[in-house]
């Protein structure tokens, strides 16, 4: 990267040239300059020297890509056993759901240009203390999410290599893993937004294979006589459900971590997350279809995708579909390692953390500071948890921050009303409606993991005692 210095209306200004383009510096605005970007991209500004290089379908991949990692693979055996052949039904109930809260999500976050999603809405929302709880408690959701889920690619290497899952050699191949990726985000956006758009592209294509052959197959021999349910389905059980299923939906929300390196977010915020919701939705419901139509008991499986493809094309298909989760695992990694990381950008940003999280490497302007300890969080997530428990708190953590952004809703409509941003129809409904949503499924908390939230309310307290009195940034917003 070369770099170069000029004087411009009384300040000291750098200029930097990497990846093609030239990034002007002032304070903390950057502006692009190169003649292979449109007009309107020409000039952007971004937190604190970040590069914004993702676009609108860049945007909705990573989405995709956030959504769909390793639960695909294996929750449609934990519907089954709850809910038998109501199971499809129970995926589109929770998008309606899910539809509520990234509704909400749209509006608020197209009301922002900065870095720090969740955490940055509640700040300015709702002040400084409540900022910081939503950023722990996201902080927390997006850890067990990701830790839980690198824990499935060992379990599907085994597939192959049945000596993945034994201690040394499940650390060896989940540090190289997530070292990699970790890497890949230290030395610049752009390679790390490539990585998710080509992994997410082969991850979608891989699913839809497999629904096609499905459903092939359904229409040429027509499903298998099910095995009756040991139970009557009750209310209960489609909360419990749904519950989950905020596991298998969750994740679009962290996405907006990166709102500083997104070309135009008031615009591309709520276009990505309807396109990429909707393709989700598609493709976990007819994998449902598939499943409860190829498996007599698909409660009875771990693996219930790979066992469908053995049923219907034999083992050759079962390691093509293990192959197939050890990608989509990988690519849901790659698209947290890109995001995660700018939570604790955006709060030493503001001074709610120690300020060196907030620095920008000189060549890859990329917040490397945060990057290492997101990595060195992950890998140690990884290798002392397990996948069940991380996702049930996962789940649970996301619901107080999904009641957050309808919060944020109604206080910015109050303390906003002229924003230039996209206004939701109905909205104010439509927010109350996502409070009670997720009122409801919290009652549903199980103790163990109800005790983790509470110890993660109470660290957040002290990270805002520690800096209550010190002073965020002026040029930030809240």
């Amino acid at each position: 990267m070369a770099t170069m210095a000029r004087w411009a209306d009384g300040r000291l200004e750098e200029l930097c040239y990497a990846d093609g383009v030239f990034q002007h510096r002032t304070g903390q605005a950057v502006r692009k300059y190169a003649g292979k970007h449109r007009t309107r991209s020409a000039v952007a500004e971004s937190s604190s020297g970040l590069i914004r290089t993702i676009g609108r379908w860049s945007l909705a991949a990573l989405i995709v890509n956030s959504v769909l990692g390793g639960g695909v693979f294996g929750l449609p055996s934990v519907v089954a056993a709850r809910l038998g052949k109501y199971g499809p039904l129970a995926y589109l109930v929770s998008a309606a759901g899910i539809a509520l809260i990234a509704a909400c999500l749209s509006e608020v976050a197209s009301q922002f240009r900065e870095t720090g999603g969740p955490y940055l809405y509640a700040r300015t929302a709702l002040g400084r203390f409540w900022g910081i709880q939503i950023a722990w408690m996201t902080w927390l959701a997006r850890l067990t999410a990701a830790s839980g889920t690198a824990n499935l690619f060992a379990t599907y290497l085994a597939e192959f290599a049945p000596r993945a899952v034994q201690p040394f050699y499940r650390v060896t191949i989940l540090s190289v893993l997530i070292g990699i990726l970790a890497v890949i985000n230290y030395r610049g956006v752009r390679s790390a937004t490539r990585v998710s758009d080509i992994l997410t592209t082969a991850k979608i294509f891989l699913l839809f294979v497999f629904i096609g052959a499905g459903v092939g197959w359904l229409m040429r021999h027509g499903a298998v006589v099910p095995a009756a349910l040991t139970h009557a389905v009750t209310v209960q059980d489609w909360l419990a459900v749904v519950l989950v299923l905020v596991f298998a939906y969750g994740g679009f929300e962290a996405v907006f971590f990166a709102t500083g390196e997104t070309r135009d977010p008031r615009r591309d915020a709520p276009a990505a997350l309807g396109y990429a919701l909707a393709l989700v939705t598609v493709i976990y419901t007819l994998v449902q279809v598939v499943i409860n139509g190829t498996l007599e008991n698909p409660a009875a499986t771990e693996r219930p995708l790979a066992d469908a493809a053995r049923h219907i094309f034999g083992g050759g298909a079962a390691a093509a579909i293990a192959g197939g989760a050890l990608v989509s695992i990988y690519g849901y990694l790659g698209a947290n390692m890109l995001h995660t990381p700018r939570l604790t950008f955006a709060l030493a940003e503001r001074g709610d953390f120690p300020r060196f999280f907030a620095a920008v490497h000189p060549k890859f302007c990329t917040p490397h500071v945060s990057i290492v300890l997101y990595t060195v969080m992950l890998l140690a997530f990884t290798l002392l948890g397990n996948f069940r428990w991380n996702i049930t708190l996962s789940a649970v953590a996301r619901l107080l921050t999904y009641s957050s952004f309808a919060v944020a809703l109604l206080v910015l409509r109050r303390k906003q009303p002229q924003a230039n941003a996209f206004r939701l129809p109905a909205g104010s409904m439509i927010a109350i409606l996502t409070l009670a949503f997720c009122a409801l499924l919290f009652t549903q908390t199980p103790t163990s993991n109800l005790s983790v939230v509470l110890i993660t309310i109470a660290i957040a307290a002290l990270n805002w005692l520690l800096v209550r009195k010190s002073a965020s940034d002026p040029d930030l917003k809240a």
